[in-house]
């Protein structure tokens, strides 16, 4: 066996990266969205990167993967009292994250290493890693102009129609040594893209300057879950994202958005009929239960992905011969 890189964020990404963990250990590293990244009260917060930190640690709140469990809300209820903004909710255990990286920031640290520094503490093996030391921001353009993916999704609940998504940011953005050496490694087996929003979570790490080029130069199976299901997202706003921008809110919708970039789509057992569909498009595709309700689903489809990838890595070298 060799190593596994996934491209992840949400809690979707953070249970299917969790599958592979539970697989790999220190074999996998996990490429995770930062467009999402804010600053509130003068502190640097990355919903996804800590969503993936208690996911992987096993700390994760069951009904609320992207805090700690038994999370409290003393801060906020002084916050409160005291006339501060009663939006984004913080968590007393959430903040400290929060605290550390802004001061490891500070201090010249880069995000990736403060990550790291997290994921040794919490004793999490695998390497989550930043999509870029730099910042990228994502913007959803609205009928009334530009507003941040966080001010999109915390004061507005995703209510107003998205007519395009920009990456403020990733041109400019550089792959970090520590994504090159995963992606670089003699022994990379497969790259999988986790189930979550392809506009918002995946696309802002493929738009980070030379990374599509640079999985799609490995050679690698890329194989990708999807994060739709009958027609529906299982969480997040992808299906109501996906209409909004012209898009088919189906399985099939998502695979069209990863074309020239994946090998094979995973499909949900429910969407069996749109496999064909899919294979027109010239992407492998399996069949799987996708729905993860518990840690043994996690592994479970954390497999069928991985013995997916083998077997396009296989149909591949016999090809050549």
């Amino acid at each position: 066996m060799g190593t596994v890189v996934a491209l992840a964020g949400q809690v979707g990404g953070a249970k299917l990266a969790d599958g592979l963990y539970r697989l790999r250990g220190r074999d996998l590293a996990v490429i995770v969205n930062t467009g999402d990244d804010y600053q509130h009260l003068g502190l640097e917060f990355s919903p996804d990167l800590d969503t993936m930190l208690y996911m992987l640690a096993g700390m994760a709140n069951p009904a609320a993967g992207w805090e700690p469990e038994n999370e409290t809300r003393a801060l906020q209820g002084m916050l409160k009292k005291l006339g501060g903004p009663d939006r984004p909710p913080l968590g007393d255990k959430s903040l400290a994250t929060a605290l550390l990286r802004t001061q490891g920031l500070a201090n010249e640290h880069r995000l990736t290493e403060v990550t790291l520094d997290f994921c040794r503490n919490l004793g999490v093996q695998a390497r989550i890693l930043p999509m870029s030391d730099d910042p990228v921001r994502t913007q959803v353009i609205t009928d009334d102009g530009a507003v941040s993916y966080h001010e999109y999704f915390t004061e507005m609940g995703c209510g107003p129609a998205a007519r395009s998504l920009q990456y403020n940011g990733a041109a400019d953005a550089r792959i970090s040594d520590e994504v090159l050496d995963a992606l670089h490694a003699a022994d990379l087996e497969a790259v999988v893209i986790c189930p979550a929003n392809p506009f918002h979570v995946i696309r802002p790490i493929l738009e980070v300057s030379g990374m599509r080029e640079l999985l799609t130069s490995r050679g690698v199976p890329v194989v990708a879950v999807t994060p739709i299901v009958g027609g529906k997202a299982l969480k997040g706003s992808a299906g109501k994202m996906m209409s909004e921008l012209g898009r088919e809110p189906s399985a099939r919708g998502v695979a069209s958005e990863y074309l020239r970039l994946i090998d094979g789509f995973v499909i949900d057992r429910q969407d069996f009929a749109l496999a064909d569909s899919v294979r027109s498009l010239g992407i492998e595709v399996a069949i799987a239960q996708t729905v993860m309700r518990s840690p043994d689903e996690r592994v479970a489809l954390a497999q069928a992905a991985l013995d997916f990838a083998r077997s396009i890595r296989e149909k591949k070298a016999a090809e050549v011969e």
